[in-house]
């Protein structure tokens, strides 16, 4: 394990234990600084209000000049958030900066949840067929049966 990686998490978890941002929680998992748990409530006035959801983040030694793997825990329908958990961000992509931490990394995704403009292709294609009455994933508009 690189020592700057390992000295820049444990920097990262002083100031989330600090200055937590709102609704936002995250730690080394046991004795792993380079594997966290966190989680992330559901902001006020969106779908996912009052909602929990955890979250695992695991760093290589290349952090912080590499983004960590992100992944959701709890199962969630968002269309920035695939199936397996993993989440399509630009700030864990390509436009990636050592600048973030831990809290600017868990922020950006609370923030998602409000404003979700950077929509992947293929959870758009996925959300522009659900039945609009129960939001029940659909192959066309005339395959739910609830109406």
């Amino acid at each position: 394990m690189s020592p700057p990686a390992r000295k820049r998490l444990m920097r990262d978890f002083k100031r989330l234990q600090q200055d937590p941002p709102a609704g936002i929680s995250g730690a080394p998992q046991d004795n792993n600084i380079m594997l966290w748990n966190a989680v992330i409530f559901g902001p006020d006035d969106t779908p996912w209000d009052g909602g929990t959801f955890k979250l695992t983040l695991q760093f290589t030694e290349d952090y912080p000049n590499k983004p960590p793997t992100v992944r959701f825990v709890s199962r969630m329908f968002h269309p920035n958030i695939y199936a397996d958990g993993s989440i399509c961000l630009d700030i864990l992509q390509n436009q990636w900066s050592p600048i973030y931490d831990v809290a600017a990394i868990l922020t950006s995704i609370q923030v998602s949840f409000i404003f979700s403009l950077n929509l992947s292709e293929l959870n758009s294609f996925i959300l522009s067929y659900h039945c609009d009455a129960c939001c029940v994933p659909v192959i066309d508009y005339t395959t739910c049966d609830c109406q």
